[in-house]
C-alpha cells in the first residue's frame, strides 16, 4: 500500500530521547528528567474533585463541537483576570489540545501549498502539522541579540501566507514586549499575513507577565492549553480564540475532525479555572527551578544561555562542546543519566549546536541532575586534555 508523501514527517526527537531514557529505566537506571516539557505535578485537587463528582452521575457523552458552554464562558473570563482584555465566550473553541488547535487554525486559514513562518529556534511541530496539512513551514532564523524572537526586519522579503509567534518561546523561554509583539502584528496586518499567536505557556512567567495578541488585536488566532501552567498534560484539552467571522467555520471543521474535546478533559478544565492557589504554588517551583539552573549550568560550563522569562526551559549554546547535539545529548543521557534535549527538535541546521533543559519537574532532581551534569562534564574535560 502506498503511503503519501505528506504523512512523512519528521520525528519528533525529544520523544525519541524519552523512549531511550525509559529502556535505561528499566534496566533498573536511575534517569534525572531534563528533556520533556511535562509537568511532574498532577491535575488540580479540584479538577480531579470535580470531574470524581460527575463519573458515576453523568454518561459523559459528546459535547457540543464548540466546547462546554460553560467552560467557554470560564476561558473568556480567564482573559478578563489575567489581560484585561473583554472577550466574546462565542470567540472561544475547545480543543483536543493545543494540537488540535493547530491542525484547526492551520487548515481554517491557509490553502495547500501556502508558506508559513515561524521563528528558529522553535518548537517543531509547528512545521511537522503544516508539513502533514501539504502546506510549507518556513524556518526564520532569530538571533541572539533578540533573544531568539523575530522582529519585524527578519520578515523581510519572506513570502509567506501565515505567521506563528510564540511568547514564551520553546525551547528559549524567552518573552517579547508587547510593543515587541505589536510591533509583528502590525507588521503581518500590513502584509495581509495570518497572524498565530501560541500562548500554551502564559501563566508561567518570573518577571513581567506575558502579554496576549488579543490585547492588541482581534484579527488575530490565539492557541493555548491547560497543559502546562495547570498541568493537565495528558488530558488533552486546549483552546484557541478566532475573529467572529471565522468561528462557523472553525466549528464545521470541529464537527468532522474531533466532534469535541474530550468531555471528561472539559469537566476537568472548567474547575481548574478555580484553582489558582494551586498553580500559583506550582510556578514558584518553577522559579526555584529556574533560580538553581541558572546558577548550576554555567558551574557546569553551560554559560552560553538566553535567561528565559517564562515556561521552564532554558536553551544552551553547546558549540564549545560539540558539533553534534544529537550525539552528546545521548552521551550525557548514558554517561550521566540526565536525559536533555538535542537542539536539531528546534533549528534544524543550528541545533547541531545548542541542547535544551526543561526544569519542570521537582527541585530535588533538578539539584540532583545538575550534580550529575557537572560531574559528567568535569570528567569529559580531564578526559581530553581540557576541551569536551
Amino acid at each position: 500500500m502506498d503511503r503519501s508523501s505528506r504523512g512523512q514527517v519528521d520525528p519528533f526527537i525529544v520523544m525519541d530521547m524519552v523512549a531511550e531514557a525509559a529502556r535505561l529505566e528499566a534496566a533498573g537506571q536511575r534517569i534525572i528528567h531534563m528533556e520533556v516539557g511535562q509537568p511532574s505535578t498532577p491535575a488540580p485537587q479540584g479538577a480531579i474533585a470535580a470531574l470524581s463528582a460527575r463519573m458515576g452521575t453523568d454518561a459523559l457523552g459528546y459535547t457540543v463541537s464548540l466546547g462546554i458552554p460553560e467552560l467557554r464562558a470560564g476561558i473568556a473570563a480567564l482573559y478578563q483576570r489575567w489581560y484585561g482584555v473583554t472577550l466574546n465566550p462565542d470567540r472561544v473553541i475547545v480543543t483536543a489540545g493545543s494540537s488540535g488547535a493547530f491542525l484547526l487554525a492551520f487548515t481554517a486559514l491557509f490553502e495547500a501549498g501556502d508558506r508559513v513562518g515561524m521563528g528558529e529556534p522553535g518548537y517543531p511541530s509547528y512545521s511537522q502539522i503544516l508539513k502533514a496539512l501539504s502546506l510549507q513551514p518556513v524556518g526564520i532564523a532569530t538571533r541572539a541579540q533578540n533573544r531568539l524572537q523575530p522582529v519585524p526586519a527578519d520578515l523581510d522579503g519572506v513570502n509567506m501566507k501565515g505567521l506563528i509567534v510564540a511568547s514564551p518561546g520553546n525551547p528559549s523561554g524567552t518573552m517579547l514586549s508587547k510593543d515587541a509583539l505589536a510591533a509583528l502584528i502590525g507588521y503581518a496586518h500590513q502584509r495581509g499575513i495570518s497572524f498565530v499567536s501560541d500562548e500554551i505557556y502564559h501563566g508561567l512567567h518570573y518577571g513581567e507577565r506575558a502579554h496576549s495578541a488579543l490585547e492588541i488585536s482581534d484579527d488575530v488566532y490565539v492557541i493555548n492549553s491547560f497543559s502546562k501552567y495547570f498541568s493537565m498534560t495528558g488530558w488533552r484539552v486546549g483552546w484557541m480564540v478566532v475573529p467572529e467571522d471565522h468561528i462557523r467555520t472553525v466549528e464545521r471543521l470541529a464537527q468532522n475532525m474531533f466532534i469535541c474535546a474530550p468531555h471528561v478533559s472539559q469537566v476537568a478544565a472548567l474547575a481548574a479555572l478555580d484553582c489558582i492557589d494551586e498553580m500559583e504554588a506550582n510556578r514558584a517551583v518553577y522559579a526555584e527551578n529556574r533560580r538553581l539552573m541558572l546558577e548550576g549550568l554555567p558551574r557546569a560550563g553551560f554559560d552560553k544561555i538566553a535567561p528565559p522569562d517564562g515556561a521552564f526551559y532554558i536553551y544552551a549554546d553547546v558549540s564549545a562542546f560539540t558539533e553534534d547535539s544529537l550525539a552528546f545529548a545521548r552521551d550525557i543521557l548514558h554517561n550521566a543519566g540526565v536525559a536533555v534535549t538535542p537542539g536539531l527538535d528546534f533549528d534544524p541546521v543550528r541545533g547541531r549546536q545548542t541542547l535544551r533543559f526543561s526544569y519542570a519537574r521537582g527541585t530535588a532532581d533538578i539539584v540532583e541532575g545538575l550534580a550529575r551534569l557537572t560531574a559528567y562534564m568535569g570528567q569529559s574535560a580531564g578526559a581530553s586534555g581540557g576541551s569536551i
